[in-house]
């Protein structure tokens, strides 16, 4: 294993395995080491003490920090100024098997991981101001900045969230903050079926009420929540959280549950349930490995939220199956067999979208497309682009697609 203590020792260790025809797995913390095709380098490039806040200006809202600094570290720092980062990181530990808060900046920011709030924060890239890397060239580089308006050449940022360690080694990032709201509350529906609950967000997110969150459990997920007893009595889940200033929060929870009447009795969760009940469904804990084995397939679906129930429906008929709907019904967990692969992705090929086996043992990740299969276009493209940046596969090669 290769410990790099700063951006040059990075920068070393890339230019060693160039030289020597060698392969690296890039790791922070390793919380996210199980997710994609299993890989098998030569040598493990470890982040973890690349570590450390190097710039944080509240009154700017801009933070920087080296790779391997943990996210728990970052939002303790931004708490304390009564801020946030807006586009809501899942920790991926409970779900694999892993203890609590071992996730990395830039591990969140290599996969591209955003929670609830991405209907109205967006995604971790859109989050991404700046950054320095190590290409699989061995070349050192920087793109962005410290500012929000920064157009500067060719958007790499864009290129890089989502990437997975596969273009480059990333030894530091810079990140927008925002504001924390000063109280939250979440209006609950209880008992309504997939396609009624999907209608249900879909009108509440398309009211004035401002919702920041768009979530349905079924009764068997909501069973395996947390909290699913006491909020949920056994029932389905709809949960629609509201953020901000409490006089605001109050008026748009009165003004939402009117607009709910046709679609159910609305309830209020108050503030501090509500914020456990959001943290639960950020980091899917009705599918954590507590409740079922560490390798059992769970799929992250992203498709239009009108199709979703749709699509449910097209894989529950062949394979028994449980889901949480997530993103006002665009984003679906989906914890089955691992012969459920192929009508997921039947499912997804007929109504549209893009699957992820988020987790799965490792022979089943072996064995097919982890992620969405690529057409032949897109995967020329997407080949071309990792040959311009690790033209000898140096970096993380093949956790994607086989041969990129």
């Amino acid at each position: 294993m290769l410990k790099a203590r700063d951006a040059r020792d990075a920068e070393n260790a890339v230019q060693w395995a160039l030289g020597e025809g060698k392969s690296l797995e890039i790791i922070g913390q390793g919380s996210k080491r199980a997710i994609g095709r299993p890989l098998a380098t030569d040598m493990v490039l470890d982040l973890s003490e690349l570590s450390g806040v190097t710039l944080y200006e509240p009154e700017e809202l801009v933070l920087s920090a080296k790779a391997g600094t943990a996210l728990a570290e970052i939002e303790m720092l931004l708490a304390g100024k009564g801020q946030r980062l807006a586009f809501e990181p899942m920790d991926c530990g409970p779900l694999l098997g892993g203890p609590v808060g071992r996730g990395t900046i830039a591990g969140t920011i290599a996969a591209n991981l955003s929670g609830p709030r991405r209907l109205t924060a967006g995604a971790a890239r859109d989050h991404l101001l700046g950054f320095s890397a190590v290409s699989g060239r061995g070349e050192a580089f920087k793109s962005g900045g410290r500012v929000v308006k920064n157009v500067t050449g060719y958007d790499l940022c864009k290129l890089m969230a989502g990437s997975w360690g596969t273009l480059a080694v990333l030894t530091e990032v810079t990140v927008k903050t925002l504001p924390k709201p000063e109280t939250e509350a979440t209006v609950v529906l209880l008992g309504l079926d997939d396609a009624a609950a999907v209608r249900a967000m879909l009108a509440a997110l398309g009211s004035s009420c401002e919702v920041g969150g768009a979530a349905h459990l079924p009764a068997a997920t909501a069973a395996r929540f947390p909290m699913g007893e006491a909020v949920a009595g056994g029932r389905a889940l709809t949960a629609l959280r509201l953020e901000g200033v409490a006089p605001s929060v109050a008026q748009r929870s009165a003004t939402l549950r009117a607009a709910l009447r046709p679609h159910g009795e609305a309830a209020i969760v108050d503030d501090m349930v509500s914020r456990r009940l959001w943290v639960a469904i950020r980091d899917v804990t009705a599918f954590a490995s507590a409740r079922g084995p560490a390798d059992e397939p769970l799929w992250r679906i992203s498709t239009a939220p009108a199709q979703g129930p749709a699509l449910v429906g097209l894989v529950t008929r062949a394979v028994e199956a449980q889901v949480l709907y997530d993103w006002g019904g665009g984003l679906i967990w989906i914890a089955a067999a691992a012969e459920a692969a192929e009508a997921i992705r039947e499912a997804v090929r007929t109504l549209g979208g893009h699957a992820t086996l988020l987790r799965g043992p490792a022979q089943l990740r072996a064995s097919l497309e982890v992620f969405e299969p690529q057409p032949a276009g897109l995967a020329a493209l997407t080949k071309r682009v990792k040959e311009g940046f690790d033209p000898k596969a140096v970096l993380n090669p093949g956790r994607m697609w086989a041969g990129v």
